[in-house]
C-alpha cells in the first residue's frame, strides 16, 4: 500500500472507532482486528503502519472527534509529513480544507491536556498535573513477572537480554514495547506472566503468606490471583493453598485455572458471584479471611497508555456507576475479614474519587477499620493510600490502600 492509502485506511478505522464510542460498541483493538481480517491484501508492514496511525490519532485527540477524518487532520496539523499525504490522488484522502485546518489549529491552541476537559479538571483536582495527564497517553513498556518456583531472575534475563530488572521488585523485568513474550518458551512453560510493575506493587503490598486464608474478590482473569498464590507458596510448592478467586464474569474467571495449571500451581478455588448478591454466596466465609483483595472495577484512567480510546468512553455517569460499585464491594469485603486481618483495595485510577476519597467514605461507614501505611520504596502517599503514576514511578496509574480490621 502507498502511504496515502494507509492514511485513508486509518481514517476508515477511526470512523468505526468513533462510532463505536458513541454507540457503546466494540473496543478499538477488536475493530482493528476485524478490519484486517476482511482485507487480506494488507501486508504486515501495512497493518503495523495503519495501526500506528490510528493509535497516534486517538492519543493526540482529547475529546472524541466527530469522525475519523477530523481525528487524522488534528494529527496532521502537528505532522507536516502526514499533512502532505492529504493530496487527493488515487487512494489518498482529499486535501485538507481551510475550515478543517482552522478547527485543528483551534484545538491545538486550546487543549493543553490530551484528556476531555471534564477529566482534565478531575485529574487536576487530584493533583495530577498536565505532564502526568499527558503521560497517560504515551506508550507503555512491557513488564513481566517471573514465577520464582520455576525460574530465577538471572535465568529469565538470559532469555530476554534486552530486559532490565525493575528496582525493588524481586520478580519483575521490563521489556521493550512490542516484545513477543507469548511466543517465548518461558511463557509457554508458565515461568513468566505479563504484569505491569504497578500491579506487581499492589500484590506486594498485600503481603500474602503461607498459611493465610486469602480471597481475591474481583479476580477477573487471575493476574493478581496468580501472584498471590506464588507469594503464599513461598519456598514450599507443596503447601496447602487457602486461596479463593471470585468474580461476576464467567468468561474472565474461566481463564484462571488454565493459567494456574500452566504456572504449575495447585488448584485454586473459584466462585462465580451474582452482582449485588455477593454476601449470600460468601456467607460461609464471614470473618474468616486473613486477607481480602478488592481489585475493584474502575475508570481505568491509569491504563490509558494501553487503551487510549477508553477515555472517550468515560463520562460522569459511568464514573459514578463504578464509584458506587467500589463502595458496595468494600462493604462486602469488610464482612469477610477476621479481626486483625487485612483488606487491600486497588484501582488502576488516579482520580481521588476512586482512591483516597473512596477509602475516606469507607472509614466513615466502618469506624472499626484503620489504614495501615505501606512502607514500600515506590509510589507516593496519597491520603488514605499510596499512588503510583506514570512519570514518577514508570508504572501504570494505581491507587492502593491497605486496611486493618480492629473490630472484635
Amino acid at each position: 500500500m502507498i502511504p496515502q492509502a494507509r492514511v485513508e485506511a486509518a481514517i476508515e478505522l477511526l470512523d468505526q472507532i468513533t462510532k463505536a464510542v458513541r454507540d457503546e460498541g466494540s473496543a478499538a483493538d477488536r475493530l482493528i482486528s476485524q478490519y484486517f481480517k476482511t482485507r487480506r491484501y494488507a501486508g504486515s508492514k501495512d497493518r503495523a503502519a495503519i495501526r500506528e496511525l490510528v493509535y497516534r490519532a486517538i492519543r493526540h485527540t482529547g475529546n472524541c472527534p466527530a469522525n475519523g477524518r477530523a481525528a487524522m487532520v488534528r494529527l496532521a496539523y502537528d505532522d507536516p509529513e502526514l499533512a502532505a499525504l492529504f493530496d487527493g490522488s488515487t487512494r489518498a484522502p482529499k486535501p485538507i480544507t481551510p475550515k478543517e485546518w482552522a478547527e485543528a489549529a483551534r484545538l491545538s491552541e486550546e487543549n493543553t491536556s490530551l484528556l476531555p476537559a471534564w477529566l482534565a479538571e478531575k485529574m487536576a483536582a487530584s493533583d495530577i498535573d498536565n505532564a502526568e495527564q499527558n503521560a497517560l497517553l504515551g506508550r507503555a513498556p512491557l513488564d513481566i513477572r517471573i514465577n520464582p518456583h520455576l525460574i530465577d531472575l538471572d535465568t529469565a534475563l538470559e532469555s530476554f537480554p534486552e530486559g532490565q530488572p525493575i528496582p525493588d521488585l524481586p520478580h519483575a523485568i521490563r521489556l521493550p514495547e512490542g516484545s513477543k513474550v507469548d511466543q517465548s518458551p518461558l511463557w509457554k512453560a508458565g515461568a513468566i506472566e505479563i504484569q505491569d510493575a504497578g500491579s506487581q506493587w499492589a500484590t506486594f503490598i498485600c503481603q500474602a503468606k503461607s498459611g493465610m486464608n486469602v480471597l481475591d474478590l474481583c479476580a477477573g482473569a487471575g493476574g493478581k490471583t496468580l501472584a498471590l498464590a506464588s507469594d503464599m507458596l513461598d519456598d514450599n510448592a507443596d503447601a496447602d493453598l487457602h486461596l479463593i478467586a471470585c468474580d461476576t464474569d464467567r468468561n474472565r474467571l474461566s481463564r484462571l485455572q488454565p493459567r494456574a495449571e500452566r504456572a504449575k500451581l495447585p488448584p485454586i478455588e473459584q466462585r462465580l458471584l451474582n452482582p449485588k448478591e455477593e454476601e449470600a454466596a460468601l456467607e460461609d466465609l464471614t470473618h474468616r479471611a486473613n486477607l481480602v483483595l478488592v481489585d475493584a472495577p474502575c475508570s481505568g484512567s491509569g491504563t490509558w497508555r494501553r487503551n487510549p480510546e477508553a477515555r472517550w468512553r468515560l463520562n460522569p455517569t459511568r464514573l459514578q456507576r463504578v464509584i458506587d460499585t467500589q463502595s458496595h464491594l468494600l462493604d462486602v469485603a469488610s464482612q469477610l475479614v477476621r479481626p486483625n486481618g487485612y483488606l487491600v483495595y486497588v484501582v488502576c485510577s488516579l482520580l481521588d474519587d476512586e482512591g483516597t476519597d473512596q477509602i475516606a467514605a469507607f472509614l466513615n461507614r466502618h469506624p472499626d477499620w484503620e489504614v495501615e501505611k505501606s512502607e514500600v520504596p515506590a509510589g507516593s502517599l496519597r491520603g488514605n493510600g499510596r499512588r503510583f503514576t506514570v512519570l514518577k514511578d514508570q508504572t501504570d496509574g494505581f491507587f492502593v490502600s491497605r486496611l486493618r480490621y480492629i473490630g472484635r
